[in-house]
């Protein structure tokens, strides 16, 4: 995980970042169970240095993979000590995203909406979100903006749109997930950003034409 220091011209569209992650499958057998287990992991670290062992974390899911990764984070932290509870306004139905539900619950993580958590976190809906938003989701998002709390995405905010147009999330953080991407740079200024390696290779990178974050790096930052 790195902070992005990137510029606009390097970041990818959504439709980019979804060949790639194909690609990643496709051809280089890197299966999304272990991406997902990967992207889970660095948010989970990146809310850990924000929250004490007395911080309330209510972590918002989705029926999809995004979802499936801040359940990771969800397990990872209650692992690790953490107070986490859970937001799922919608049926969890998907094979993956119902493992790591499971998974998150057994390690102590709660199925329970609490109304002001210090730390909000919005895994609900990834790159593949249609817009406008549903009732449910805007619900959830018009809650979480309502309320003093810190708040972090993954991938990219619930309700992000190229124009600005859109209610979404207001991310204080984003951790997205491999690259840059474009509709990010509609984000305000004071919006910090971090990209996940999710372990998609130098490759892939070089097939979109854009630089391959220095994970490695990192470590020693």
């Amino acid at each position: 995980m790195i902070e992005n220091h990137f510029k606009s011209a390097e970041a990818l569209s959504l439709a980019s970042f979804k060949e790639m992650d194909y690609l990643a499958v496709a051809q280089y057998n890197l299966p999304i169970p272990l991406m997902m287990e990967s992207a889970g992991l660095q948010l989970a670290n990146l809310i850990a240095l924000s929250a004490t062992k007395a911080s309330a974390i209510l972590i918002g899911v989705g029926n999809g993979n995004n979802g499936g990764g801040g359940l990771v984070a969800a397990r990872r932290l209650a692992a690790w000590g953490f107070k986490v509870y859970l937001d799922i306004p919608v049926a969890i139905t998907k094979d993956l995203p119902a493992a790591q539900l499971e998974r998150a619950l057994l390690f102590g993580a709660k199925k329970e909406v609490i109304a002001t958590p210090d730390i909000w976190v919005d895994a609900y809906l990834g790159f593949s979100q249609r817009l406008p938003l549903s009732d449910v989701f805007l619900s959830r998002m018009q809650a979480a903006n309502s309320v003093n709390a810190f708040k972090i995405s993954l991938d990219i905010p619930m309700g992000i749109s190229e124009d600005g147009t859109q209610p979404m999330f207001l991310a204080d953080q984003v951790l997205t997930l491999a690259a840059p991407k474009q509709i990010l740079n509609t984000l305000s200024l004071k919006t910090k950003i971090f990209i996940a390696d999710i372990g998609i290779p130098y490759g892939v990178y070089e097939k979109f034409n854009i630089p391959m974050p220095s994970f490695f790096k990192s470590l020693n930052s």
